[in-house]
């Protein structure tokens, strides 16, 4: 008779997992999957843009996304209390803030106390300029992050076949565009100064799909900045065990490339053509 193996979860007291875009073809949903059956949180913060609405298509919403949902539903049914934070991609949502269903609740901004220290935890698309002013620009962005996607798996699966290294497009462009880097680092000080400001020790955000941890002190104080990245490229959580946090990073599952996962390719080229001549 064969017996189950049965796997110990790591006990967590906080989780924040952002920037998952459920729904779209970057979004590494199994291997979100099996980090969060490996943990046993108090607390799971889901810090925006888990679904994207923005680009949510009936056509594309394979079961992997759906079983993403299910688990982070399993969790808080388990005793795990689960705080949704809207993000710009899922805003939709924010009509219903405030909402509370057992142990999730959905919100747009949380205060948490920690072992006797003030975390303020939100998505950050507060402070994106473009999002508030221009959002057709925004989701333009969103698109043609997608196809950026696509194109970047099928470079890194010609890469695998000559035994070479994968390459980041995005990240790429990120770090050579200076508007880019200088959004980033605005973005960053933004944060940091009103949490110095408002007296809050930790600030905890996602949106920029850059994850960090940064003691930030300036004349009027200090805090630590954390990002918890995003499930496009990074594969990144923050922890937060006995009074110290942590950034944890998910090994990509290397998953061979064959024909029909590039079947979305002409599809996507499509909509971003017909946007463009919007």
């Amino acid at each position: 008779m064969q017996k189950l193996l049965i796997l110990k979860k790591r006990k967590v007291e906080v989780v924040v997992i952002s920037d998952v875009h459920l729904g779209t073809f970057g979004c590494h949903a199994k291997e979100l999957l099996q980090y969060l059956s490996t943990i046993k949180p108090k607390i799971l913060i889901l810090n925006g843009d888990i679904i994207d609405i923005w680009q949510f298509r009936k056509s594309y919403f394979p079961q992997s996304h759906l079983k993403v949902i299910k688990k982070i539903i399993s969790l808080s049914s388990k005793g795990t209390k689960v705080y949704y934070l809207t993000g710009n991609h899922d805003e939709l949502l924010r009509k219903f803030t405030d909402l509370h269903l057992g142990n999730l609740s959905l919100l747009n901004k949380l205060v948490l106390d920690l072992d006797g220290k003030k975390a303020w935890i939100f998505h950050g698309d507060v402070f994106d300029a473009s999002i508030n002013h221009a959002k057709w620009l925004a989701k333009l962005g969103g698109w043609g992050y997608d196809f950026l996607i696509l194109t970047n798996r099928f470079l890194n699966w010609v890469l695998a076949q000559m035994n070479k290294e994968p390459y980041s497009l995005s990240k790429k462009i990120k770090d050579n565009v200076k508007s880019a880097v200088k959004f980033i680092t605005k973005f960053e000080n933004v944060c940091t100064d009103l949490a110095i400001e408002n007296k809050y020790d930790y600030v905890i955000c996602g949106h920029i799909h850059q994850p960090k941890m940064e003691l930030v002190e300036n004349e009027n104080g200090k805090t630590t900045y954390l990002n918890s990245g995003d499930w496009i490229e990074n594969l990144t959580a923050l922890e937060y065990n006995n009074k110290k946090w942590k950034l944890y990073k998910h090994a990509k599952n290397e998953i061979p490339v064959e024909e029909e996962q590039f079947e979305y390719e002409n599809e996507l080229a499509e909509q971003f053509i017909t946007i463009l001549k919007k």
